[in-house]
């Protein structure tokens, strides 16, 4: 399987916060369409693609798939005199990661704005004392600088406009650094499963997910409306696999395959499906690593918890730097992530998950 690199270029560079989620939904509305019988959008703004099952397979399981399309940024909640945005965090950031950074403002009215991310108070090292240490940022401490007066920043921006990382997805050797790889890559995998597809018996809802680095939000109300018999999360990991941390604290590696994921702190997956995940990967020789990620969730967490309760689990595309501005994964992972979820779909009816 040859990586679509354009594609998954254009899901990186499309920006989409939590609730700001349109422009990014049209790319993949547009990647999924040829692949399902129907595509439709919620009211929270999810975009769902259901493809049959088989004809004459019998009664339909349903299975769901869930990768969130929003990215972590910001919301403009302030403009001063001088024209310097505030902003109003949506989703985590490491806030020692974004000084100096560029960035995006998308106004309300169609513009792109580029402008610099700093923290308010920051000193320039020729003006710090000797032996002086420079405060750690915080995130609410941080400015736009648009290189605007204030009454053009005023006129041109307006509270809520969104804020997105300024950063194109380029190749290093095999792997792929861009902004937004959690979790555009995988909504990547998602598409590119539909397409490996050889045959299925189930129903499959493939569902680009919004506002996850806020609560889960879009996979709650999705999964409660789709009632799915079996629920799969596609997301990133964490790959510490960097110099000075120990290998119990690595979680994963990148280039040794896809993660099978036991748990994180939102969700415990379905040993049975943990287990068929495993001996598929096995049979099939695609690379694996089995994943505990002591903190952090996936929308894993909003599918087994939908109406009565889903059996689900979390495929992981294991990822450095999570939460920054330059995310880096391999593509032979996002390969076996691909490949794994193809081939179990379609042999998914096979499995029972009634528990006796």
């Amino acid at each position: 399987m040859a990586i679509d690199f354009d594609l998954l270029k254009r899901l990186s560079e499309t920006p989409g916060v939590p609730s700001r989620e349109e422009r990014i939904r049209a790319v993949i509305v547009e990647a999924l369409r040829p692949l399902a019988d129907e595509v439709r959008t919620d009211a929270l703004g999810n975009a769902i693609a259901r493809r049959r099952g088989r004809d004459g397979a019998g009664p339909t399981r349903r299975v769901m798939i869930a990768a969130h399309m929003d990215e972590i940024g910001f919301l403009v909640r302030h403009i001063d005199k001088n024209g310097f945005v505030r902003l109003q965090p949506v989703g985590g950031f490491d806030p020692k990661t974004l000084v100096a950074q560029r960035v995006q403002v998308h106004t309300s009215g169609g513009e792109t704005l580029r402008g610099v991310l700093m923290p308010s108070g920051g000193k320039p090292p020729h003006l710090m004392t000797p032996g002086e240490q420079p405060k750690p940022p915080r995130v609410e401490d941080f400015f736009v600088d648009l290189g605007l007066s204030g009454d053009e920043a005023r006129e041109r921006v307006e509270i809520g406009d969104m804020v997105t990382l300024d950063r194109p997805a380029e190749r290093a050797g095999d792997k792929i650094i861009a902004k937004a790889m959690d979790d555009r890559v995988g909504v990547f995998v998602m598409i590119e499963a539909l397409r490996a597809l050889r045959g299925h018996d189930v129903e499959i809802m493939a569902v680009a997910t919004t506002q996850e680095e806020v609560g889960l939000r879009g996979a709650t109300t999705a999964a409660f409306g789709i009632e799915p018999d079996v629920g799969i999360a596609l997301d990133v990991t964490l790959a510490v696999d960097t110099p000075g941390i120990e290998e119990p604290d690595r979680i994963t590696h990148l280039g040794k395959g896809v993660g099978i994921k036991v748990m994180d702190s939102a969700s415990i997956s379905d040993p049975r499906l943990v287990r068929h995940l495993r001996d598929l990967a096995r049979r099939e020789g695609i690379p694996f690593q089995m994943e505990v990620l002591p903190r952090g969730g996936t929308d894993a967490g909003a599918l087994q918890r939908a109406r009565a309760g889903v059996p689900a689990v979390t495929l992981s595309v294991p990822a450095r730097y999570v939460h920054t501005p330059n995310e880096m994964v391999a593509e032979g992972d996002i390969e076996a992530a691909a490949t794994l979820l193809a081939r179990y779909l379609e042999e998914a009816h096979s499995f029972d998950y009634t528990h006796a």
